[in-house]
């Protein structure tokens, strides 16, 4: 048998598991490897998820630990399974599984997407923090306005007992609670359920995919609301993916990214009311040079704050998405624009106010600039989360999270949330290419 060697972070590399490796004679996994999230490593995966083949499960090792392994296990293959990575690390991963004498491989649309019975639309990025979430939230109303009910299957995000999350239905806030949500969990369900509407996630992705059908609210479409910039698990009706113009160039130089762009039957440039020309531009003719055939829908996200008092002539604390500020790269976000346009005096860099875990975020992340990523993937970094904030001399706090960070942690000070919102530039737009899916599709 093949001996195999999964690298992975906790989402894309499960999901491989399940479709090509679980029941495959010919293949033994050795391990998985775990990098991008904090405290994931270490684990198992539970011979419950694993199958018949793997009574004892499969262990998950550190990824600086690759090479050493390959050389233990005899290794013959490893498999990069997971996203939002530049082309020079990907292949310098390669090179390290080949000198350390593997093969290295990354499996395909036709190896791992599944089939659903009912019509997908897909929503994929080519970076984190591109607005794929706004874009989903926008899909939903328009197919609801029509009559229609959505379920959404998120991205997997496992943090936790891999076996508790095999399938998991999120449909009120009380189920957050039910699941031990990390905050990043939470900024993408609680959307979904603010909105009335019902949100899938876990390990097993058939499991999921099989619930979601049957859900006992009803399900007449699916929405795959991906993650990072991974391509679908699920074969897509319709494939919407969202470029970033504050970040022009990017969506031709990162992994899958650029699978996602080229798959795209619609690509929103997102951004346009706060991008510069040449960035905007950039995309564009990347778009038209790999994807000539897609739809282009031209997009700002626009931001509202429910309390522009607290930002007018203060020395403002900025918290931001975490995972679009770390893995993302991104230096603004929501609460630095809405910063800037109400008035702020200024942005107080809370990087010397860190403590514990996000000590080692900026440390891993030096790029991240003056705000503070909303990390939050255990009870640790959630109360070092709540003391950075409390270290902060500012005035007031710009919370531009997609969820109330009130409910997790304390907020010393006075503060205010950002929300944003897809809004569509003339057309086309996606109530007409919805419109125009439905009617192929039959709805």
């Amino acid at each position: 048998m093949k001996k195999v060697i999964i690298i992975g972070a906790a989402g894309r590399d499960f999901h491989n598991f399940n479709t090509f490796f679980r029941n495959n004679p010919d293949c033994e996994v050795v391990a998985f490897t775990a990098a991008q999230i904090p405290d994931i490593a270490g684990r198992s995966y539970p011979k419950e998820l694993a199958g018949s083949q793997y009574p004892n499960g499969i262990p998950i090792y550190p990824q600086d630990e690759l090479e050493s392994l390959i050389k233990k296990h005899g290794v013959d293959e490893c498999v990069f399974a997971y996203s939002d990575i530049p082309y020079e690390f990907v292949m310098g991963i390669g090179a390290k599984v080949n000198a350390a004498g593997a093969a290295f491989s990354l499996l395909g649309p036709k190896q791992t997407m599944l089939k659903s019975s009912k019509p997908v639309v897909a929503v994929g990025a080519v970076r984190t923090g591109c607005g794929k979430s706004q874009t989903s939230r926008k899909i939903v109303e328009v197919l609801n306005a029509k009559g229609l009910k959505v379920v959404a299957i998120r991205h997997p995000m496992p943090y936790g007992d891999l076996n508790a999350q095999k399938v998991q239905r999120f449909a009120s806030l009380d189920d957050l609670k039910k699941h031990n949500c990390t905050i990043e969990e939470m900024e993408e369900y609680e959307p979904h359920i603010a909105s009335g509407n019902v949100i899938y996630a876990g390990v097993d992705y058939a499991e999921i995919l099989a619930a979601a059908e049957n859900d006992p609210s009803g399900c007449d479409v699916i929405l795959w609301d991906g993650g990072n910039n991974d391509f679908p698990f699920y074969q897509p009706d319709l494939m919407v993916a969202v470029t970033d113009p504050h970040r022009p160039g990017h969506e031709l130089s990162y992994y899958p990214g650029e699978v996602t762009l080229r798959l795209a039957d619609v690509v929103v440039i997102n951004k346009i009311d706060s991008a510069d020309f040449k960035g905007i531009q950039t995309v564009r003719e990347n778009i038209a040079k790999v994807n000539p055939d897609a739809v282009v829908v031209d997009a700002a996200s626009t931001i509202t704050v429910n309390k522009p008092e607290v930002i007018k002539g203060k020395r403002v604390l900025v918290i931001e998405d975490g995972p679009t500020l770390t893995h993302g790269e991104m230096k603004i976000g929501a609460g630095v624009v809405a910063a800037h346009r109400f008035g702020a005096s200024e942005i107080v860099d809370s990087r010397e106010y860190a403590v514990g875990k996000l000590i080692d975020t900026f440390k891993t992340y030096p790029n991240i600039g003056t705000v503070l990523p909303a990390m939050g993937y255990g009870d640790e970094q959630i109360s070092d989360l709540e003391k950075t904030i409390a270290n902060v001399p500012c005035d007031s706090v710009i919370v531009a999270t997609p969820i109330d960070l009130n409910r997790i942690v304390k907020i010393d000070k006075p503060n205010t949330r950002v929300a944003y919102d897809l809004q569509e530039i003339g057309a086309p737009d996606l109530t007409g290419i919805l419109g125009d899916f439905c009617k192929k599709m039959g709805l």
